[in-house]
């Protein structure tokens, strides 16, 4: 494997200088990203690193250290310097940190994809994106259009002192268009797919599934359409989301605040802590019992998949709500024994020079039974709110606001007038056990999250929210707008 020699010199250096366990990734990573707007291609970057760090623990403390630098004198640096970072923090420990099991594991994992986006030439990604933009200003009284393209790899070798060695390949894709409409005294866009782009694991086939040109026009016209549609009505009434909202609110409402570091009152940076605390794992009614959630690592296309994470634990699936009670959060080796709770393999680094955090991975809403049209078909009188726009939620995950790109009047089972700046607000246990339907398989889609920002310093995260659109009964709505 690659860097296996690298690796050993690592751990034995660490081993040599006390630490009770190491372990050291090696990472390269090639981000690469064009867009163009209004006609010219606006931004391009194409970005690679190579690097290591060194993970200890000593004394019931982490040490951590990295560097761009791999040799045989700085890797003996490096783990020396992690084992004195853990003295240091020694001394300022709470109760001491141990770790669960993890097993040990010798494997290789790639992310499976159709077609290696190297193969697709600069020039053709950079002609279909001028195509789609030029197709978003076809509709008239747009003022900017804007599409672009993700590619990210990722090559990182994982070593333990317990013996794993695992060698991972982390292919990602992704591309959105945006319309932006400028008039009557107000701006209004629209995005598409969903909120921000179809992002997912996988090769160039991602860009070629999203449809970007199929649907350009149509999102250039819903823009300028909203400048003069009317603003949307306040008050409490039914309300059906699309699925990439529905998303979106799995994000910031279950996602964030089962995060067990949250819970437990260790990271607290950019969002807060959590309501949903141990005392409520088991028997807490986080929603309605049709609610069944699970964070599942190994979902095929969701942007957080992959075979192990960056502390060699297998990915796998686990229930966090089920049947609308919370049963679960997402854990590492550092904290899941002590909520007595399994690991998924949810902690994960920004890139192989970050310290490895829990973060959201992919928090999957299970479809429910009810074909897509008939959510809206048993609404008498309510508001669809599709693609998010704004976003507000206090520090425990706990009262929120979120405004959405385009919204729908519903009279009588059918979408009528268009609507802007549709916006809803609602406690999340309250809200979650207003949930009186979700849409079925044929729905779902894995969205992908590309930029979740956590820790200090910030590290930014990719997650995944599968979910279908779902039915609310009684939301208040229009809040923000009204008198």
């Amino acid at each position: 494997m690659r860097f296996e020699a690298e690796a050993k010199r690592a751990l034995d250096t660490a081993t040599a200088r006390g630490a009770d366990y190491a372990d050291v990734r090696f990472g390269a990573v090639h981000d690469e990203h064009v867009e163009v707007r209004n006609g010219v291609v606006s931004g391009f970057a194409d970005s690679e690193s190579f690097g290591f760090s060194v993970r200890v623990l000593r004394g019931g403390a982490w040490g951590f250290a990295s560097s761009a630098d791999i040799s045989d004198a700085e890797i003996d640096r490096v783990a020396a310097k992690a084992v004195e970072v853990a003295d240091a923090s020694a001394k300022v420990k709470g109760r001491g940190i141990s770790l669960a099991p993890a097993g040990k594991f010798v494997d290789t994992y790639r992310t499976p994809f159709e077609i290696d986006p190297a193969t697709v030439p600069l020039e053709d990604r950079v002609r279909y994106l001028l195509d789609v933009e030029k197709e978003v200003r076809a509709a008239k009284g747009v003022t900017v259009g804007k599409a672009s393209i993700d590619v990210w790899r990722n090559d990182k070798t994982f070593a333990s002192t317990e013996g794993s060695l695992i060698e991972q390949t982390i292919l990602q894709c992704g591309s959105a268009v945006h319309a932006l409409a400028v008039g009557n005294g107000d701006a209004q866009d629209r995005t598409f797919p969903g909120t921000c782009g179809l992002y997912q694991t996988g090769g160039y086939e991602i860009v070629r599934k999203a449809k970007l040109l199929e649907n350009a026009r149509r999102i250039g016209e819903e823009a300028v359409a909203l400048l003069t549609a009317d603003q949307c009505p306040t008050g409490d009434m039914d309300v059906v989301l699309s699925s990439d909202q529905v998303s979106l609110q799995i994000h910031e409402s279950i996602g964030h605040a089962l995060e067990l570091d949250r819970v437990m009152g260790w990271e607290a940076n950019f969002s807060g802590t959590s309501f949903a605390t141990l005392d409520k794992l088991g028997t807490f009614r986080y929603g309605n019992d049709l609610v069944n959630v699970v964070c599942d690592m190994t979902c095929p296309l969701a942007l957080a998949t992959h075979g192990y994470d960056d502390e060699g634990t297998p990915a796998r699936s686990v229930d966090l709500i089920r049947h609308g009670v919370l049963v679960g959060y997402m854990a590492g080796r550092d904290t899941a024994h002590v909520a007595n709770v399994p690991v998924g393999g949810v902690v994960r680094s920004e890139y192989w020079g970050r310290l490895p955090m829990i973060r959201i991975g992919n928090v999957n809403l299970e479809p429910g039974n009810v074909p897509e049209e008939q959510l809206i078909g048993d609404v008498r009188s309510g508001i669809y709110m599709e693609s998010n726009r704004s976003w507000s939620i206090d520090d425990k995950r706990l009262n929120f606001q979120f405004g959405c790109e385009i919204g729908y009047e519903i009279k009588d089972g059918k979408k009528t007038r268009m609507l802007k700046n549709p916006t809803y607000a609602g406690m999340t246990p309250a809200f979650w056990g207003a949930c009186d339907a979700i849409g079925d398989a044929k729905s779902w889609v894995a969205w992908g999250t590309p930029n979740c920002g956590k820790g200090e310093p910030m590290q930014t995260a990719r997650s995944s929210q599968g979910s279908s659109p779902a039915r609310f009964r009684g939301i208040q709505v229009g809040v923000g707008y009204g008198d």
